[in-house]
């Protein structure tokens, strides 16, 4: 009987043996942070779907109240400020204000939801590997989702008083913008984290946004701020919401004013467009921060979900 050469494998023996790999083990979660979320857009886009879909779900009207709501606010502002209150010292002055909500309630729609995002969801987070600043950034795209409704309300009622796009406008439209995504979404990576292990956070958060209208010159000017604080308004400057607001008002209300040069000039501070970048920059650095800090704090959260 011949004997098995080295080559054959006898029949019912243990099967060969592979290579064996000598790597540490890793946990299955994501490990690359929002570049991650990036990298899983067809889960992102999911998740907005279904957060936009269930704000509307059960309405008859649906998506269209996003636009009868900014559409009412800008009315009761004609109404109060205008006709009530008689602020003719502002030109358009309704539409000083609506250009800041347009900023503010972007910015607090992020936050607040951002903030609750990883708790609301914790059921998802239990059953699925995926990286958790998933939720934050979908919070923001809702928000900046229903920022559209605002613009397309803004256009209609700016084109009527002379206002016409300028390339410097929608620079400063695009800066405005990505600062309070930048930010919005740094801040609700950082209190996401934190209210998973202290769920004041959230009420905190909603104390916190309450104020925000008045630390930027929306329902005042900021030629109010110069003359009360002089050479300490540029302090004021520092806060990047507030620099977002005047971005925004150089984009649409002062086209809308009988002289937008004139009025640029007396009401807007100078270097205003330098200040944005330097801003969106800023914002960009705390959205790293946020980063480093959830990172080191989410391997903690699904035991604290429990």
């Amino acid at each position: 009987m011949a004997e098995p050469t080295g080559d054959e494998s006898v029949v019912g023996g243990p099967p060969p043996v592979g290579h064996i790999v000598d790597a540490p083990l890793a946990s299955p979660a994501a490990t690359q942070g929002l570049l991650e979320v990036f990298r899983h857009r067809y889960l992102l886009r999911l998740l907005v779907k279904r957060e936009i879909n269930a704000r509307y779900s059960g309405s008859f009207l649906g998506v269209i109240w996003s636009y009868i709501n900014p559409l009412s606010q800008f009315l009761i502002y004609v109404f109060v400020f205008t006709l009530l209150l008689d602020r003719n010292r502002t030109e358009n002055f309704a539409i000083h204000i609506f250009t800041g909500l347009v900023v503010v309630h972007f910015f607090t729609e992020t936050f607040n939801a951002g903030t609750r995002s990883i708790v609301r969801n914790k059921a998802l987070i239990r059953k699925m590997s995926l990286p958790k600043e998933m939720f934050p950034v979908a919070s923001m795209l809702v928000s900046l989702y229903h920022v559209a409704p605002q613009m397309v309300i803004m256009v209609a009622v700016c084109v009527p008083l002379g206002w016409a796009p300028d390339p410097m406008g929608m620079l400063a439209l695009l800066l405005a913008l990505g600062i309070i995504m930048l930010l919005g979404t740094a801040l609700a990576l950082m209190f996401s984290v934190a209210n998973v292990f202290f769920r004041d956070f959230a009420s905190a958060v909603s104390i916190l946004t309450n104020l925000v209208r008045f630390g930027v010159p929306m329902i005042y000017p900021y030629t109010v701020v110069e003359e009360r604080f002089g050479s300490f308004a540029q302090y004021y400057l520092y806060n990047p919401l507030a620099e977002a607001v005047l971005l925004m008002q150089r984009a649409f209300w002062i086209g809308t004013t009988d002289d937008p040069a004139a009025t640029a000039a007396t009401d807007l501070p100078d270097h205003l467009f330098t200040r944005g970048l330097v801003m969106v920059a800023v914002s960009g650095v705390i959205l790293v921060i946020a980063q480093i800090i959830f990172r080191a704090l989410e391997d903690k959260i699904p035991e604290r979900l429990n």
